[in-house]
């Protein structure tokens, strides 16, 4: 039966070459006469040899004049007898090399034929060189970035829903939609990016989302101000450790990661997922001494101090908001923690009782901004009971205002 078949095939390529040739212009004939030699030599081969065909094929000086049609020509035939030979181990090796080749080849006119081979052929091998032949000849076609999209729409939500995938073809999909740029296929890849992929498949998307052509930082702005906290969370990670991004984006993006945090906080609706975006911008900001943020570290802040009181926050929590209020040079932050210094005091003079490392942060951070106002409460500490260390910071501290 198989051999049937495959006579049937045979008498039907030839019939098609034949038409084909019966039919093409005189004016042609001369140009074509490599080609149809190698294609005559094609349909003749047995299906195990005709992936030799190509090989040899690519090898001939001239073969940048015909091998773009040549590779369609195979991919053709691979189409037409797809049905029935698409887990055939020689159909399959036939039609990697001449996906592999239509790409290679630059030749744009498969383009349609290879998405066709797709939805045909499941096997892995096969869609991994489509893919990789799409992402060569596709860029700048919305048809295969759309269709690309669609594919990778569909695998994210078969994988959320349980379902297995396959990984090898999932990583050359979104490396094609890399390779293509696209700005519509964003929303995709931040999807993949956040699916809960093994590693390999994360690494593989944040690449092809850094490599998204338009205005990167907006894209992740869009899903920290609009996404559920988890997204927010992710879209802030991809773009505030991303060297590709100038500081003053990245300062950006924690600002508004802050902002939406706080927001979020005001209203009640308090959780893990914000706390831990507003630790993180917080983190982010002092590091890159964004200043344009000073009112919301003061509040981020002051909601920290809170939650410590209660226990709702470690005290590590508390030394990095201190931290970011002595790199932001506004002289609200600077009254923020001299009055707090004055609180730490009165307590300190009280009972006796006090925190050393929130001290230190306290006299440290005031020095750093270096505000007049913090004079009063800077030079009281030399009226308690402080150990050497304290005494020592707040002197220096005092040293560093500025008059």
């Amino acid at each position: 039966m198989k051999l049937s078949r495959r006579r049937g095939i045979l008498l039907f390529l030839f019939g098609f070459f034949c038409c084909r040739f019966a039919c093409a212009p005189v004016r042609l004939f001369a140009q074509e006469t490599i080609l149809s030699s190698y294609e005559r030599n094609f349909i003749r081969a047995s299906l195990a040899a005709k992936t030799g065909i190509l090989i040899d094929a690519a090898t001939d000086d001239k073969a940048g004049e015909f091998m773009g049609s040549l590779y369609e020509f195979a991919l053709q035939f691979a189409l037409a007898n797809g049905t029935y030979l698409r887990q055939d181990p020689d159909m399959i090796t036939l039609l990697g090399t001449a996906a592999r080749g239509a790409g290679n080849a630059g030749n744009r006119a498969s383009v349609n034929t290879l998405w066709a081979l797709f939805q045909v052929y499941k096997d892995s091998y096969s869609r991994v060189e489509i893919l990789g032949a799409l992402g060569v000849l596709g860029k700048g076609d919305p048809q295969v970035t759309g269709n690309l999209n669609q594919f990778l729409n569909d695998q994210n939500s078969s994988y959320r829903a349980g379902s297995d995938v396959d990984y090898p073809v999932l990583r050359s999909c979104i490396a094609a939609l890399g390779a293509l740029g696209d700005s519509s296929s964003f929303p995709f890849l931040f999807s993949a990016m956040i699916s809960g992929y093994p590693q390999t498949v994360t690494q593989e998307t944040l690449r092809a989302l850094e490599s998204i052509q338009g205005n990167y930082k907006d894209y992740l702005l869009g899903v920290i101000r609009n996404n559920p906290f988890p997204e927010k969370a992710a879209a802030f990670r991809i773009g505030a450790y991303n060297e590709r991004l100038k500081p003053e984006e990245r300062g950006e993006l924690a600002q508004t990661a802050l902002n939406v945090a706080l927001e979020a906080s005001s209203s009640g609706n308090t959780e893990p997922a914000e706390a831990a975006l507003r630790y993180d911008a917080v983190i982010v900001l002092t590091r890159l001494k964004w200043t344009p943020a000073s009112s919301l570290a003061i509040r981020n802040y002051y909601l920290v101090q809170r939650d410590y009181s209660s226990g709702a926050a470690p005290k590590e929590r508390l030394l990095e908001a201190i931290a970011c209020l002595a790199v932001m040079g506004s002289s609200d932050a600077a009254q923020a923690l001299a009055l707090q210094l004055g609180y730490v005091n009165s307590q300190t003079e009280k009972s006796g009782a006090y925190d050393e490392a929130i001290i230190l942060a306290l006299v440290n951070a005031l020095g750093e901004l270096g505000d007049k106002s913090a004079f009063d409460y800077l030079l009281y500490i030399s009226y308690l009971n402080y150990p050497d260390k304290i005494q020592a910071a707040a002197r220096e501290a005092l040293n560093r205002l500025k008059w």
